[in-house]
């Protein structure tokens, strides 16, 4: 997966290019914890977001995409997103603090560090943007 991406500014806003792999990523993350077992509240303190939120930005991302385009994310979206690439791995831990990798690439798609270098390289898109 590509762990780059641009971002550039539009108001409040935010313009991402993003690749196929980084879009559904991102949609992986959050769909996984969207539809978790959770509450409302559960689900604001791991995304900021209730699900109303959540689901609008699912229903901009799903695909399937083939190939890069332009996604608008308001800053809370940007967070949202942000927040769920580093939530999600943490569901796959076990008592012991030790991360369980093939269920989480199983459900997931991804490998965990794939989430975190695009979670990463969010952060730094912004700030250079």
């Amino acid at each position: 997966m590509r762990t780059r991406l641009k971002l550039t500014r539009d108001g409040d806003a935010f313009i991402a290019r993003l690749t196929p792999s980084q879009v559904s990523a991102m949609y992986e993350a959050l769909s996984y914890l969207r539809h978790r077992d959770i509450d409302d509240t559960a689900l604001t303190l791991l995304v900021g977001a209730r699900r109303d939120a959540v689901d609008a930005v699912l229903e901009r991302l799903v695909g399937p995409h083939t190939e890069s385009r332009d996604f608008r994310f308001a800053t809370q979206e940007l967070h949202m997103v942000h927040s769920a690439l580093t939530a999600a791995p943490t569901m796959f831990l076990v008592r012991d603090g030790a991360f369980l990798q093939e269920p989480f690439h199983i459900r997931l798609g991804f490998y965990r560090e794939n989430l975190d270098a695009l979670a990463h390289a969010i952060v730094q898109a912004a700030t250079e943007g």
